[in-house]
């Protein structure tokens, strides 16, 4: 059993081995209450490649101590459905709760294969377990859906995978011949993304390198000179997060959505969280769209709004919406300049007095004072404006904002021109 690789001789056959998941197996987990009846209904596990599902599925077909049927939807058809339903069939007297049939990236399966599994899960002739990466409510017939559990299972967090570690150096005999004590976790956990297969197998990498070097412990520097081949889930505190956000910004700047796509997938599987990568967008909105399009702060808002409330991985989807809708819009940075102009005249001039017209006359004594006095009301004029100035006095006018060439702001310019012909 060595010659398997370590992610192999540590997979659990008992739902006690399993780490992580707490959500769906811990004390308050939602499938708690069923298993200590020695229930299980059909399910779909969808979660990203290496959290676990097919491990998931097949301790809990033993703890409810039911048979176990396994198939691929990349290979398998409706033939090998009905062979599994026979099978269920033909052992029912001996197995009455029937039998557990996994089908690994059930997505795969056409409408025709997925309403081969129906009758038989409908008389509980099969307990379904479907796994899959992709949306569930995209990607599976809503009859069937509506006969299944849908769990979302989680990549393993730090605790996780400082957890399993410890528990194959402590129990697998190869780890145990190679005397190493002591890990960085962390460090791994960055070349991992909490994909517990790759995490045991790039442990068993550097648990083989470091013994052959007579290595007692792993640290950030072995691992980060030893796994270069191996795809790093980017570090968001380093370099390469602001990088990769760069390059989404600049991507939208430049109104290419296909390359804003393939950042913003980049950013997403290596594990970057969704809520950032919505405020980038709600900065691009006003920053390099602004009055071209004010739909785009709204879209940001609205976008940045759903990912909060979705989570991974309904989250992408609002993403890419506000992406394409981004990168696909008229662009303008003069908002943007306007600001900054005005920001700098405003530090370079200092503190210069509100002229009195212009100030706030809620009392008697300010009233007395002359605050307000010789103020316009715009909307005592059947225009809604009247000329008067608006600045300090002895400060020169200034034109911070000057309009873009873009059809919405060549409105925004005409209207000024009319009320304020200096500004050119």
């Amino acid at each position: 059993m060595s010659n398997a690789p370590l992610a192999e001789r540590m997979r659990p056959k008992r739902l006690e081995g399993i780490v992580g998941q707490s959500h769906i197996l811990g004390p308050n987990g939602a499938l708690t209450p069923m298993l200590s009846m020695g229930r299980l209904p059909s399910l779909l596990f969808w979660g990203p490649p290496g959290v676990g599902k097919t491990t998931l599925a097949r301790a809990l077909a033993h703890e409810v101590d039911m048979p176990f049927s396994s198939l691929s939807a990349v290979s398998a058809g409706v033939k090998d459905i009905r062979q599994v339903i026979q099978l269920a069939d033909g052992d029912a007297m001996f197995h009455p709760k029937g039998r557990v049939l996994f089908i690994d990236e059930i997505h795969r399966f056409s409408k025709s294969q997925q309403d081969a599994l129906l009758a038989a899960v409908e008389k509980g002739v099969i307990t379904l377990i479907g796994a899959t990466t992709e949306n569930p409510s995209f990607e599976v017939n809503d009859a069937l859906l509506s006969r299944c559990q849908l769990f979302v299972l989680k990549p393993l967090e730090g605790d996780d995978i400082k957890q399993l570690g410890e528990l194959a150096l402590r129990e697998d005999q190869v780890m145990q011949a190679s005397g190493i004590e002591k890990v960085d976790w962390e460090a791994m956990q960055a070349y991992t993304g909490g994909d517990a297969r790759r995490f045991l197998n790039l442990l068993e990498n550097l648990v083989t390198t470091a013994s052959s070097m007579q290595l007692k412990g792993i640290d950030q520097a072995f691992v980060d000179h030893h796994a270069p081949n191996v795809s790093r889930h980017y570090d968001r505190a380093v370099d390469q997060h602001f990088d990769m956000a760069s390059a989404l910004i600049k991507s939208i700047r430049g109104s290419d959505p296909q390359a804003s796509l393939y950042w913003t997938s980049r950013m997403l599987l290596g594990g970057e969280k969704p809520e950032f990568i919505a405020r980038r967008l709600v900065i691009a909105a006003t920053e390099d769209i602004g009055l071209a399009n004010t739909q785009a702060l709204i879209q940001a808002n609205a976008c940045w709004q759903a990912v909060e409330r979705l989570g991974m991985p309904e989250a992408r989807i609002p993403l890419s919406q506000c992406v394409i809708y981004l990168a696909c819009s008229a662009k303008s940075h003069a908002s943007y300049r306007a600001i900054d102009k005005a920001m700098e005249s405003a530090q370079r001039h200092g503190d210069l007095p509100v002229p009195l017209h212009l100030r706030n006359a809620s009392n008697r004594v300010m009233k007395d004072l002359g605050h307000g006095k010789g103020y316009l009301y715009p909307h005592d004029d059947p225009s809604h404006f009247v000329q008067q100035s608006y600045w300090p006095e002895n400060l020169p006018h200034g034109t911070y904002y000057q309009p873009a060439d873009n059809p919405s702001e060549a409105k925004i310019a005409e209207w000024l021109s009319d009320r304020w012909p200096s500004i050119e």
